[in-house]
């Protein structure tokens, strides 16, 4: 793992290096010790606090300024794309809850099986009623409560509606997961055992490795957009069931067809999850009429982990 990586693994981590390094320092005699470097002490003294909450004197020469890293993919992830404003539509009608879109997910951000950015949900509106399946990634909303409670600046909106979490400046306060009514975020308790070049530099867009300690949620591949790609959950769906597209230019695909979106929401009737949170979400839903698939086809395959977790929300049948 590149060194930059390594120092940047969290800000929590980055306070209790420097609380031990204070409290490491030796004030007598003409010199100090900071860390393994000696250094002329001034003999004016200053209180600071360290990361485990104590208040400690050291010598002024003993404290360095640290300066904020930066680079340009840190930059540009903030200003995203111009002229853009991104949408996503899922047609429930067309999911068989192949968790393709999880994998593919998963795997092109390094993620370990128990993280995901995209959850698939089994619903059923009512008692008799029939079960459809309901893929919720992050919903980038354009009023994101996630930003407004996050004390740090770490997560932003951007001005083509892509909402980003940059883990070079979360602290893992989990302010973000509490404001988020949707549950979209994920934090992560540990570093997956992943492996990155050397020369890999940080890019929020893509959001790679995890930091422990820090926040992750779907970022819409805003890498995969820079290049004119479409997210990775819409390559993966077998069913073309997720479209991806542009407010702006009023039109998604789902890399086979290309819908107009106005005509699509209006004719199919599509509507927001819980809109009526005034979260203003980016990802739309067609109504899961005229399915394609039956709802135990989404059943068979999975490995009991996965079957458990739908055993309190399916139907009756389901929890067998």
């Amino acid at each position: 793992m590149a060194s930059d990586e390594k120092s940047g693994k969290s800000r929590r981590k980055f306070l209790k290096s420097i609380g031990t390094g204070l409290g490491a320092i030796s004030l007598g005699g003409a010199g100090a010790i900071a860390g393994n470097k000696i250094i002329d002490a001034s003999g004016e003294k200053v209180k600071v606090l360290t990361a485990e909450g104590e208040v400690v004197e050291v010598d002024k020469n003993a404290l360095k300024e640290v300066k904020r890293e930066t680079n340009e993919k840190r930059e540009a992830a903030r200003e995203g794309l111009p002229n853009r404003k991104f949408i996503m539509v899922i047609d429930l009608a067309k999911c068989a809850n192949a968790r393709k879109c999880v994998e593919a997910c998963q795997e092109g951000h390094m993620l370990p099986q128990s993280h995901e950015w995209i959850k698939l949900y089994s619903i059923q509106d009512a008692e008799h009623t029939s079960p459809y399946w309901l893929p919720r990634p992050c919903f980038h909303c354009d009023n994101p409560l996630c930003v407004s409670v996050c004390p740090v600046g770490a997560t932003y909106k951007r001005d083509d509606g892509i909402v980003l979490v940059d883990s070079k400046r979360c602290i893992g306060c989990k302010f973000c997961m509490t404001g988020c009514p949707y549950s979209a975020r994920t934090f992560h308790w540990e570093d997956p055992e992943a492996e990155v070049p050397d020369d890999h530099v940080y890019d929020p867009e893509l959001n790679i490795p995890p930091v422990e300690g820090t926040v992750g949620k779907c970022v819409f591949c805003a890498d995969k957009l820079r290049n004119n790609e479409l997210p990775r959950c819409v390559q993966a769906c077998p069913m073309g069931a997720i479209y991806f597209g542009d407010l702006v230019e009023d039109a998604i695909t789902n890399g086979v067809e290309t819908l107009r979106f106005s005509e699509t929401m209006e004719q199919k009737h599509g509507y927001r999850y819980l809109e009526s949170l005034g979260t203003h979400p980016s990802v739309y839903y067609l109504p899961p009429v005229n399915r394609l698939f039956d709802y135990d086809s989404g059943l068979e395959g999975l490995g009991e982990q996965d079957r458990e977790r739908y055993k309190n929300t399916g139907p009756r049948d389901a929890k067998k």
